[in-house]
């Protein structure tokens, strides 16, 4: 039931952009819409009876955290809102974007994002939740933009990513501190625990990463500059996300966290103090906008901060009407945007001072509209006027904070006054106020199903509004319930209450409300006067050309043609890291045991590979001669290596330093012919003072870390590596079964990696060492006798890697330098077993299908299996599936080797050839 209603709009978002024909894309985008709104509606009666419908599987066991939904009243309310209203949105869309070929993609983005929401309303697990909310802030980001080549789409998607993205970083922060105050990650769990996270002493700080999040999603002060700023996306964008789903994420989550962060005085200071300065706020700014969405956005800017007091009052009352609101609200402004939309659509102009008079043009569209702007208002017998007269209600229960107490109740009239006002500005400006001015067409009605989505919601409002009780209270109920986690407290839906203190206040803010438009429009002559500063956003924008600037001052810093410095910096860098653990926790008590003489054999070694490290050094030396130094040094590693009773370090060494070598002698061919410059002598002691310091400063932190490491892990990989792995070569069983996942991210990089560099080097052109060796006759042939001899070393050194050093690393490398060389022996690469992106794509498919199919077998990603079957004429044969994992390392190292050299040996027309 509950796959039904998220799964849908998923993978409906994957498949309707791949549609071209922008009807079937409609019917089936309306059809998935339809299909998670009816299994809603069909969970509907289990919730309401008071079950919470639970499904659950692991997901990140290592983590702790599991794959869970569940649907209690408020994530029922809140599916319903995105489903439903996505629906009519999506019905809407059809006509508004008629004829734009851009529509399935539209409604593939769309989609997506009812599937990211109703992802956040469902999930069951913190970890979970902060997943999709993470994505409904991607989603959001490709509709804000859906009209990209518009600047102010652009700008406008790129604030409201940049700020909802920070928000989510801190929702991350908070969820894992409620992990590890509660010791689970289960929204049960953490729901129940409030009583200890409250106790707890870094409540403050979750509470502080939870409020950011919220607050920046749901377009609070001082966040709240980015929701206007979205309106430059198509309006079916604007009527669904600032109605029902982005903006109201943040809403839910203080919702859905109350019972868990509630009931302390942090709580109702920031959340009743913030909710409060974005209500007048945004009241005030949106009587003063002249855009009709500009209007309708800061209006949603002031409901939320409405909603947001409500919550942070924090009696159960307040709760549930602010959970009363959010229904009401979602319902008359995505029909006030909708009609905005109409009115844009058939006047092509938003703008207040041009628009009017429509109702003569518009009349069926007028009465929807002026109805919808009645429930913002507040009016009577309309659903907003019941949610208002309870947030009036609720202005006089403040209880122990005098001066809010005493400011509440004028803050409450003052707000409901502003609503009016610019309510009655939406009115009076687009359906009355003479005729419209200067538009290039002539208005008229829609089509018929472009005011169905409307008339629908409109009607919502006035059948709320006359009949809440047996309409919305059996909702209203399951939804405050499961947000209070507590006995519903008392409260009435009924439309007359008598004469009450609320019904005055909310009379005198109809009458006020409507006298402040009034007076503006007579006396302050308020389509003369200038819409208000952004000032939130242009220092948001401010911000980011400094950050710009920054980058591009560290970016120009690091570049350069000498690297010299830049080295310097690194060697900087190791000497601090080993100063500061020496700093922090003093030296280590254990010294070397010197009592027994070293091997005159290893000594003899060392004096050579210091040597040969002295004479890279050189200043007399020709390049090529320093690089042969270089290859004596990492060959005196590898013996070391070998000393060391570590053989496949060993093998692996050389056959780097053999690769390494290769590739900068080719190097070579690329640098100036002309001497280098000459060095002062006090720069060049400098230089080596920083050298011998960081490599000092490392060999000590290693020493140091030797001597301070906990209990080592080596004894369980050597104590399973045969029986859990079935490779008796513990280095190899770790690499490809044991930390498989590390290898397929590394070789990941290394391929990545290959491919980058290749797309810089294959644009120049040369011939590099090739055209040296091109007139040798006895070389080419060589290298064919020892090709095959190569490729067979080479598949022993892969097949016996599982038992005996080896392994497919050592097996790709020494394949490769013999590609390689046979290629510079000939002066060409030969098809097709040369081309490096073949080897790349099929040795990381291997891996994947690899993991993939223990996966397909119900085990976890990259688990192996190995056995000892016998068969016939062969006998007992050892095989373990982290072979064929092998394999793929053995083709991703194969495809970069010879890739990354091919671009340094041979001219970018060739490259290219070898590579396609």
């Amino acid at each position: 039931m509950l796959f039904a209603i998220l799964l849908p709009s998923c993978f409906a978002a994957l498949l309707i952009p791949w549609l071209r024909r922008p009807g079937i894309a409609y019917a089936a985008a309306q059809f998935v819409a339809l299909a998670s709104f009816a299994a809603v509606l069909a969970a509907a009666p289990i919730v309401l009876a008071g079950a919470t419908p639970r499904v659950s599987f692991e997901w990140l066991p290592a983590l702790g955290a599991r794959f869970t939904l569940r649907l209690d009243g408020l994530a029922l309310m809140f599916a319903g809102l995105v489903s439903g209203i996505g629906a009519l949105i999506v019905l809407y869309a059809r006509y508004y974007l008629a004829g734009d070929a851009r529509l399935p993609r539209f409604y593939g983005c769309l989609l997506g994002f009812m599937g990211t929401m109703l992802g956040v309303v469902l999930a069951g697990d913190l970890v979970l939740l902060a997943f999709f909310w993470e994505l409904t802030s991607l989603a959001s980001f490709l509709l804000i933009a859906f009209d990209a080549p518009k600047r102010a789409a652009l700008r406008g998607a790129r604030a409201s990513l940049a700020i909802t993205a920070a928000g989510g970083l801190g929702l991350m922060v908070g969820v894992v501190l409620l992990g590890q105050i509660v010791g689970s990650f289960d929204l049960d769990a953490v729901l129940a625990a409030g009583s200890i996270i409250r106790a707890d002493s870094r409540y403050s700080l979750v509470l502080g990463c939870v409020l950011f999040a919220a607050f920046t999603k749901s377009a609070q002060f001082p966040f709240h500059f980015w929701l206007p700023r979205a309106m430059a996306a198509p309006t079916p964008v604007s009527a669904y996300l600032h109605s029902a789903t982005l903006v109201k994420v943040g809403i839910f989550l203080l919702l859905r966290l109350y019972p868990a962060l509630s009931g302390t005085e942090a709580w109702f200071l920031w959340v009743a103090g913030i909710g409060a300065v974005t209500l007048l706020i945004g009241a005030v700014a949106a009587l003063f906008q002249h855009d009709l969405k500009g209007l309708l956005a800061y209006s949603t800017v002031s409901h939320l901060g409405l909603i947001t007091l409500l919550i942070g009052l924090e009696s159960p009352t307040s709760t549930v009407a602010a959970v009363f609101h959010v229904m009401n609200h979602a319902t008359f402004k995505a029909s006030l945007f909708m009609a905005a939309g109409i009115v844009d659509h058939e006047c092509g102009t938003r703008d207040l001072r041009r628009v009017g008079g429509l109702l003569r043009y518009l009349p069926l569209t007028g009465v929807l509209a002026i109805t919808a702007a009645g429930a913002m208002a507040g009016v009577p017998l309309l659903n907003g006027f019941l949610s208002k007269e309870m947030f009036f209600a609720e202005a006089f229960e403040i209880r122990g904070h005098a001066l809010y107490a005493a400011l509440a109740p004028w803050l409450a009239v003052a707000a409901g006054a502003a609503g009016v006002a610019y309510s009655s500005r939406f009115v009076h400006d687009v359906f009355f106020n003479g005729p419209p001015q200067g538009l290039n067409r002539t208005p008229h009605e829609p089509p018929f199903w472009m005011r169905v989505p409307v008339a629908v919601l409109v009607l919502t409002c006035v059948a709320i509004g006359l009949f809440p009780e047996p309409l919305i209270g059996p909702l209203l109920a399951a939804a405050g319930g499961a947000t209070i986690h507590a006995p519903l407290p008392e409260y009435s839906l009924r439309i007359w209450h008598g004469f009450t203190l609320p019904l005055a206040m909310s009379a005198f803010a109809l009458v006020f409300g409507v006298g402040i438009y009034a007076w503006l429009m007579r006396r302050r002559r308020l389509h003369d006067m200038l819409t208000p500063s952004a000032h939130g956003y242009l220092l948001f924008e401010r911000l980011q050309v400094l950050l710009a600037r920054c980058g591009r001052t560290t970016g120009r810093l690091l570049r350069g043609e000498r690297l010299g410095w830049q080295i310097a910096a690194l060697a900087l860098v190791a000497i601090a890291a080993s100063l500061w653990p020496l700093l922090t926790t003093g030296v280590a008590t254990t010294r070397p045991d010197w009592s027994h003489a070293p091997e005159p054999l290893a000594v003899t070694l060392w004096l050579i590979g210091a040597a040969c490290a002295r004479a890279v050094v050189g200043r007399r030396l020709r390049p090529v001669t320093r690089l042969l130094f270089l290859g004596a040094v990492g060959l005196v590693v590898a013996l070391a290596f070998a000393g060391l009773s570590a053989p496949d370090l060993a093998l692996t060494q050389i056959f780097v330093e053999v690769a390494s070598v290769l590739l900068l002698l080719l190097a070579l061919e690329r640098l100036p012919l002309e001497a280098a410059p000459h060095r002062p002598r006090m720069r060049t002691a400098a230089r080596g003072a920083i050298a011998i310091a960081g490599g000092a400063g490392l060999a000590w932190l290693a020493w140091e870390a030797m001597q301070r490491r906990p209990d080592p892990i080596s004894a369980f990989h050597l104590a399973q590596a045969l029986p859990g792995g079935g490779g008796a070569n513990a280095v190899n069983v770790i690499i490809v079964d044991f930390r498989g996942f590390d290898t397929l991210g590394e070789i990941t990089v290394l391929a990545a990696a290959a491919l980058i560099v290749f797309a810089f080097l294959a644009r120049e052109r040369g011939t590099g060492l090739a055209r040296r060796l091109q007139d040798s006759f006895m070389l080419p042939l060589a290298i064919r006798a020892l090709l095959p001899f190569c490729a067979l070393v080479a598949a022993y050194l892969y097949l016996r890697g599982h038992n005996l050093p080896g392994g497919g690393f050592v097996a790709g490398l020494l394949l490769a330098i013999a590609l390689v060389l046979e290629a510079l022996a000939l002066n060409q690469w030969r098809a097709p077993h040369a081309r490096p992106v073949i080897w790349l794509a099929g040795g990381l498919a291997t891996a994947l299908a690899t993991g993939s199919a223990s996966l397909a077998l119900g085990y976890p990603f990259l688990t192996s299996a190995h056995g000892h079957p016998y068969l016939p004429l062969i006998g007992e044969l050892p095989l373990a599936s982290a072979a064929l994992f092998d394999l793929g390392v053995v083709g991703a190292v194969l495809g970069a080797t010879i890739m990354l050299i091919l671009a340094f040996a041979f001219g970018a027309d060739s490259t290219r050839k070898s590579v396609q």
